[in-house]
């Protein structure tokens, strides 16, 4: 049986393992907050020498990439190594395109240590998927929470678009790969829909199909202040980041091309699980 060790159970790897599981796979998690039915971080070694497959889902520190800094990732049938990171690696482009192809450019310190931790990885002797993600959202981490919770904003700058990716696209991503039967080596994979947008555009949209009305525009400089160092950070950059060569790798489409189509799964998914 294929047995997946994922290091850090969170929300995207969560799907994650829910699809794998369902695809035959054994699944195994590591959690530091002691979730039910996870390993304690520190104590994985025997997972890790029975594991087929290996995901980390864990955002390096200054220190690295937690679980490479903890353990020597060595298992006799390891086949493949998935390393969730960001598209925070390709750093600013004013706007312009980038590809699986474009070499890594980090204008941030947390971008240097992705593609740190990216080549760490990938130096291991397997197959190693490098999935870089857009901004990530789903059920209960949308921009519906936020205007439900007052905390949406409608900032405006034009031209400044973001890529945003599904946790379903996620795992749909993640498990494809790992069912396919790939020789050692990297490969970089980018999770990202089909159309960055401005962050209005969504919040206008997400409240358009709540039936409320959008919070006022508030253009970009006036917002800045307010604005929490990893909000600043992701304004700071600005680029388009294409996915066409990692759909036709795994010969997969989104479920969710856009915001659009994703906000309305998850609209229909809250009121299907709303009690009457």
């Amino acid at each position: 049986m294929n047995r997946l060790l994922i290091f850090g159970l969170g929300y995207t790897g969560a799907a994650i393992a829910e699809q794998a599981r369902a695809a035959g796979f054994a699944i195994f998690a590591t959690s530091r907050s002691g979730a039910p039915g996870c390993i304690p971080f520190d104590a994985a070694d025997a997972e890790i020498g029975a594991a087929t497959h290996i995901l980390c889902t864990v955002a390096p520190d200054e220190s690295g990439d937690p679980a490479l800094h903890r353990y020597r990732i060595a298992a006799p049938s390891l086949k493949w190594i998935g390393y969730l990171s960001s598209t925070v690696v390709y750093g600013n482009r004013d706007g312009g395109w980038v590809d699986e192809d474009t070499p890594p450019a980090p204008t941030q310190a947390r971008g240097q240590r992705r593609v740190e931790a990216e080549n760490a990885w990938a130096a291991l002797p397997c197959a190693v998927d490098i999935f870089r993600l857009a901004g990530i959202y789903g059920p209960g981490r949308s921009a519906f929470d936020d205007l439900r919770t007052g905390r949406a904003r409608r900032t405006i700058k034009p031209g400044h678009c973001f890529g945003r990716i599904h946790r379903d696209d996620i795992a749909d991503a993640v498990v494809t790969a790992m069912l396919q039967d790939r020789p050692s080596g990297r490969r970089i994979l980018n999770l990202t829909d089909d159309e960055p947008s401005e962050s209005a555009a969504v919040v206008t949209e997400a409240a358009a199909l709540l039936g409320v009305e959008p919070p006022p525009p508030i253009a970009f400089a006036d917002a800045l202040p307010a604005m929490s160092p990893m909000a600043r950070s992701f304004w700071a950059e600005n680029r388009k980041v294409a996915c066409a060569k990692t759909k036709a790798a795994l010969g997969i489409t989104w479920r969710y091309p856009t915001y659009r189509e994703g906000l309305r799964a998850i609209l229909v998914q809250e009121r299907a699980d709303r009690p009457v």
